[in-house]
């Protein structure tokens, strides 16, 4: 029974100039913040305002949803990049969230897949992402889907993510 659900489970590319899309994204995306990982409150209302139009005016975003008929429960935000050791295009997911109570059906895993092959029709080198170390489910996840954390090849030293606030 619940194959026959999750065969029903579509991810495509939004174009967040369509308000269906616009609203299906900040729906599942105002979910996403709203989970503890990533900081337990509501969007801000003038994030939810601004975010959609901003998105689409950034040149290198790629928004994915997930739906289940026509419910979606999904959303993937990605950013193209560039990699100067490959010299060649890259895809980071900077966002990914699936709604509470839907997840470990493979969702995000059928997200991943969906931006791999964006990622390869745009001739990316890679696609990376950012996990809190304390996010099992989500380690658990993106090592099913080929990830592994990165290391400096030599000395196999872990790279960390860091930050400067403007």
């Amino acid at each position: 029974m619940r194959r026959d659900r999750d065969a029903a489970v579509r991810v495509i590319e939004a174009d967040l100039r369509k308000r269906a899309h616009r609203a299906a994204f900040l729906r599942v995306f105002d979910a996403y913040v709203r989970d503890p990982m990533e900081g337990g409150k509501p969007l801000a209302p003038s994030v939810r305002r601004s975010l959609a139009a901003r998105l689409r005016a950034h040149p290198t975003t790629h928004v994915f949803l997930a739906f289940d008929g026509d419910s979606a429960i999904g959303m993937c935000v990605c950013f193209a990049g560039f990699s100067t050791f490959a010299a060649r295009p890259l895809m980071n997911i900077h966002d990914i969230g699936v709604l509470p109570g839907l997840r470990g059906r493979g969702i995000g895993g059928r997200m991943i897949a969906a931006v791999a092959d964006k990622a390869r029709k745009l001739g990316c080198c890679k696609v990376t992402l950012e996990v809190r170390r304390d996010n099992r489910r989500a380690r658990g996840l993106y090592r099913k889907a080929g990830f592994a954390q990165v290391t400096v090849e030599r000395g196999r030293v872990p790279v960390e993510f860091w930050e400067r606030p403007l």
